[in-house]
């Protein structure tokens, strides 16, 4: 019997961080004097879309924003102010061997390639689909797409966990069984789930069927 496959949200799923902390962190990072200019470039700019678009690398991106060390800066967000959620990786310890699990995540692709290695994720993802790799990201349908045709999976075969309900209905749309982490308490007539002992559950109810 073909496995079936566990698609994972990295921020605000297996990061308890939803939205990441990172524009906060930059405002700490600088004098009040230039507020507006990192205003300019994030806001006018989308210069962290861009980013994670894969359109600029890390060090072009933080470099631009006016960090000296921008691998300093990468590791140091990354290390101190994005929190693995602890419920993950025993989830993952005991679930990764019957169901395929794979990362998809709008991220920049240095960060999430750290990210995954720093906490010792990606011996339990078979794929890494990060927007910054494939040019597009969450809820742009062609992501959808890219990881069903990198995994050879039908989208009745996966299961999509995301924090964000626009994500979950293109998901959706495609056939992909959407469920919601519910970190963000967002309204959602679907399948939700709080945390990855509730996600345990629905799995074993599903692996049963």
């Amino acid at each position: 019997m073909e496995k079936k496959t566990i698609l994972f949200d990295m921020y605000g799923v297996i990061l308890k961080e939803s939205k990441g902390f990172f524009i906060p962190y930059t405002y700490m990072n600088f004098d009040q004097a230039e507020y507006d200019r990192l205003t300019r470039l994030f806001k006018e700019e989308q210069l962290f879309t861009k980013a994670s678009n894969g359109d600029i690398t890390s060090d072009e991106f933080l470099t631009r924003l006016g960090y000296a060390d921008p691998h300093f800066h990468m590791v140091n967000y990354i290390e101190n102010y994005l929190t693995l959620d602890e419920g993950f990786i025993p989830f993952a310890e005991k679930y990764a061997s019957v169901y395929d699990f794979v990362l998809l995540s709008n991220d920049v692709s240095e960060w999430s390639a750290y990210i995954t290695e720093h906490y010792g994720l990606d011996k339990y993802f078979t794929h890494k689909i990060v927007s910054g790799d494939v040019k597009c990201r969450k809820p742009d349908r062609r992501i959808y797409e890219i990881a069903l045709s990198e995994t050879g999976k039908r989208p009745e075969e996966c299961f999509f966990i995301d924090n964000s309900v626009k994500n979950l209905i293109v998901a959706e749309e495609l056939g992909i069984n959407p469920i919601l982490f519910n970190r963000d308490q967002e309204e959602y007539g679907g399948l939700i789930v709080n945390d990855f002992s509730e996600l345990a559950g629905l799995v074993r109810r599903e692996h049963i069927k």
